[in-house]
């Protein structure tokens, strides 16, 4: 039977494209992010079979045993809300945190990173839009936050994540996701970090996002299908 991934992989791939065409973008300038959680491994193949090669998780408990039944020449991603109890299996397991939403969180990564002899690439999430239901950092705690990280060894601050508010126009994203990119523009400069990666943009809105800015999009329902019990958030 016929799972339909392929053609929903090289639609969402196409769309890549025209919202890249739209703005003047290289199209190799944005990463798709297959979100993977609450899929069997058996759609990660198929998914990786159609020309997927980074996948996103999260949930730790069943991130790590479908990681070990899919080929190994996959990236994972940690996209979800990270506790701190559950960074060192993340840390040993994941090419790249989206989502440290805290001080705490990061200080702890580094830490973990330590003890693995690792150096750990990882996104500050900021809570753009403040709603009171969305983890992240304020936008004026960011800068402390990058201050701070400026004295650890062991993490990579690469970028920033956000998600918009859910809306069934996807064009209403369009202020958060231009927010934070002219966000990162001003702490790139104050920082001294680069920020390039910029995770914005899921099924509903990634094109918008890829206009605004975005270098990774987290794309889980347009690829895979519906899920059964889909719980929304970082997809």
């Amino acid at each position: 039977m016929d799972s339909g991934i392929r053609a929903r992989v090289e639609s969402v791939r196409e769309r890549m494209q025209r919202a890249c065409q739209r703005v003047g973008r290289a199209e190799e300038s944005v990463g798709l992010v297959a979100v993977s959680k609450m899929y069997p491994a058996e759609f990660v193949a198929e998914a990786a079979a159609a020309g997927c090669d980074c996948f996103g998780e999260s949930r730790v408990h069943e991130a790590l045993p479908k990681i070990d039944a899919c080929p190994g020449s996959l990236e994972w991603h940690f996209i979800g809300h990270l506790q701190r109890n559950k960074v060192p299996p993340v840390v040993s397991a994941f090419a790249l945190i989206h989502a440290v939403d805290s001080l705490r969180l990061l200080q702890r990564i580094d830490a973990c990173a330590e003890l693995s002899g690792l150096r750990m690439p990882v996104c500050l999430e900021v809570n753009v839009s403040g709603e009171s239901s969305k983890f992240g950092l304020a936008p004026d705690e960011v800068p402390a936050a990058l201050d701070a990280a400026n004295t650890l060894l062991h993490v990579d601050v690469q970028g920033l994540m956000t998600m918009a508010p859910f809306s069934p126009d996807p064009a209403a994203a369009r202020p958060f996701f231009r927010r934070l990119r002219q966000l990162r523009d001003q702490w790139a400069v104050q920082s001294g970090f680069a920020l390039e990666t910029l995770s914005m943009g899921m099924s509903n809105d990634f094109e918008i996002a890829i206009e605004e800015g975005s270098t990774l999009v987290r794309v889980g329902t347009d690829v895979f299908g519906a899920r059964f019990h889909d719980e929304g958030g970082a997809e």
